[in-house]
């Protein structure tokens, strides 16, 4: 089973695409590190001031993983200093 959580990050004081990825991979370093996620940025490459940031998780239990990308999402709202988080989704592949 495959688990993603998907977080749209709006990054509202960016003024180039370099500051964004500045922003942006120390954040996704710290969610691979705490929570033993793959993590990478898969939308909005080109705007400044926004990002589409995926989280995965692979494993057998449905509640688990759950559980887990909650975890994550709550931990990335409350940890995401940079701007705001507009908007989260978990979504399961059987």
């Amino acid at each position: 089973m495959l688990a993603t959580l998907t977080l749209h990050l709006r990054l509202p004081l960016c003024a180039s695409l370099k500051e964004k990825r500045g922003r942006i991979k120390p954040f996704m370093s710290r969610l691979h590190r705490e929570f033993n996620v793959s993590v990478a940025e898969m939308d909005l490459h080109d705007k400044w001031e926004e990002a589409i940031i995926v989280c995965a998780m692979v494993g057998n239990d449905h509640a688990f993983l759950q559980s887990a990308l909650q975890t994550v999402a709550k931990w990335a709202e409350a940890n995401w200093r940079d701007g705001d988080v507009w908007d989260t989704k978990i979504e399961m592949v059987y």
